[in-house]
């Protein structure tokens, strides 16, 4: 018997060696179906970018073989970029109630009006072309999570989405792992686990221990309770309104994004709030301070979110009482320690007392720990395992995870972003990569700022900008007017007029000696002005400005 031809294809286009931007390709034969859709947040050095997207030349050159792309929850890592993509490949859309409620609100912002969201439920399944997929109850940070089984003609692929097992959820079921049992028994082809938490040992903490630490705080607190969290931590925000309810307090929602969560989940059951308890902001003066629970963004210590803008006195409608309690109700996600640590400092500076996560239970995780994730391997059984959702070091820490359970070495695959993997039956490997990558988005502009731009741009941030303004005559290149030199965020021309009164001597000499070789050609009077002024500054103040000669002829 010869090899089994491969049939089916997962394809992760991003998610790998990354926290976020998850999106996944499930292809068999003429089949696509797109596993979540998301962005990531920029890094320090992608300068002047709002967002991260994930590059998708792929799917808009096979989007007549696309069939939906299925959502597992609504956090802007699995969602946030559905307005950009919809644009180009316009296909339906499947998600739970509460995720497709979030995502509308996303469509009807960027102006998308004609995308087609399908409502599921867990239990359900749905006929995608020549695969079903089936939603399954999970928990996670947010209500309305799913994990997913996509039945294909080759055998069973589950995808976890981000879980955790929470034996005593908020609100809705306990992740159905009969379910993953059942699909174990039955026989799976392969299993996409997340991966964020697999260095932790143990399990996830229940979010009801956030509630209980919410009222033994509120208990005791006597002025105003400020408490940052996630907007799309639905969970938490209904914990601090119930322990605001229990003690006779006044809710005031801040910051753009928690306002659109906590109005759609209202508007759809996920949020109860008893009538009157959610106050405008405007109205927040005419109750006493210890009959006030603010609740806001900023968790994370971003410059422009309530939390950062009452810190720095910047808040248009609030601002810090000596005494305030803030509650910072989150972690800071790696590389947000030095922002967040800053922002704490400085509420601690305006006399309020800051409680955040080192000092009591007001955070837990939403992703699984390794408990956990021993319990899903177990109970699915998966023949191929690909781990998803992490860094590089949480996909090798979740492969050996794996092996230590028992599996095979040569059934783990560890891939990067754009990789091939194809499988059947009895086959699988890795086989060559497709397009894949960042489309960074900057304002309405879509990938029009690239790697070179980003470089100019840290190139200016670190060593400023020197504008050589010169007017020459066009018959024979005479020098008619300058040089000017004008400088931004080189040095402080006035305390450094000598250094630019010889950085203009440095250019006239140039000039005079381009006219005296009758060189008269514009890109070569430029960069003989550039050389010239780098090697001069450089010896002279060890900098290297960006150089811009501006030649205007009369």
């Amino acid at each position: 018997m010869g090899k089994q031809t491969p049939n089916v294809k997962i394809i992760p286009l991003g998610g790998l060696n990354e926290i976020g931007k998850n999106i996944t390709v499930i292809e068999y034969k003429n089949d696509i179906i797109v596993i979540d859709c998301g962005i990531i947040f920029p890094e320090d050095e992608m300068l002047g970018i709002d967002v991260v997207i994930p590059d998708i030349t792929y799917l808009e050159k096979n989007k007549e073989k696309i069939r939906a792309i299925v959502l597992t929850h609504g956090h802007e890592d699995h969602i946030g970029a559905l307005p950009y993509v919809l644009k180009k490949i316009n296909v339906p859309v499947y998600g739970t109630k509460l995720t497709l409620g979030l995502v509308e609100n996303k469509l009807i912002e960027k102006g998308i009006k004609n995308a087609t969201l399908n409502v599921v439920k867990p239990g359900q399944k749905t006929k995608l072309g020549s695969m079903v997929v089936e939603y399954i109850t999970a928990n996670h940070s947010i209500p309305d999570a799913v994990s997913l089984a996509i039945h294909t003609p080759e055998g069973a692929i589950v995808h976890t989405g981000d879980f955790k097992i929470d034996y005593t959820p908020i609100n809705g079921d306990m992740m159905d792992l009969n379910r993953f049992a059942d699909l174990g028994s039955r026989g799976v082809l392969a299993l996409l686990a997340d991966s964020t938490n697999v260095e932790r040992p143990g399990s996830t903490m229940s979010e009801k221990t956030v509630g209980n630490t919410f009222n033994d705080i509120f208990k005791t607190a006597e002025g105003r309770i400020i408490v940052a969290t996630f907007a799309s931590n639905v969970h938490r925000v209904q914990q601090i309104i119930n322990a605001a309810v229990m003690f006779n307090r006044k809710v005031v929602v801040s910051g753009r994004s928690m306002i659109n969560v906590v109005r759609v989940s209202t508007e759809l059951g996920y949020l109860d709030a008893p009538e009157g308890t959610i106050i405008d902001i405007n109205d927040m003066n005419k109750y006493p301070d210890n009959e006030i629970t603010i609740i806001t963004t900023g968790s994370q210590g971003e410059p422009m979110a309530a939390l950062s803008r009452l810190a720095s006195s910047d808040h248009r409608k609030m601002e810090l009482i000596p005494g305030d309690l803030v509650i910072i109700s989150a972690t800071p996600i790696p590389g947000n320690e030095k922002t967040v640590s800053r922002v704490i400092n400085q509420l601690f500076k305006k006399g309020a007392k800051v409680i955040y996560e080192a000092l009591a239970d007001v955070h837990v995780s939403g992703h699984a720990c390794q408990e956990e994730l021993k319990l899903i391997h177990s109970l699915v059984k998966p023949k191929y395992f690909i781990p998803v959702h992490g860094e590089y070091r949480h996909l090798n820490q979740h492969a050996q995870l794996a092996e230590d359970l028992g599996m095979k070495r040569d059934n783990i695959f560890i891939m990067e972003n754009g990789s091939v993997l194809e499988l059947g039956r009895s086959y699988a490997k890795v086989n060559g990569s497709i397009p894949s990558g960042n489309i960074l988005v900057d304002g309405l502009g879509i990938g029009d700022v690239g790697n070179i731009v980003l470089r100019d741009r840290k190139h200016l941030s670190e060593d400023g900008l020197i504008v050589v303004v010169v007017t020459i005559k066009k018959e024979n290149g005479k020098v008619v007017s300058g040089p000017d030199i004008v400088s931004r965020g080189f040095v402080y021309v006035r305390e450094s007029e000598d250094l630019m009164d010889e950085a203009r001597r440095v250019v006239r000499d140039v000039l005079k000696e381009c006219e005296k070789n009758q060189i008269t050609d514009w890109s070569t009077l430029k960069s003989s002005v550039r050389d010239a002024l780098r090697n001069f500054l450089y010896q002279k103040i060890k900098r290297n400005p960006m150089i811009l000669p501006i030649i205007m002829e009369v």
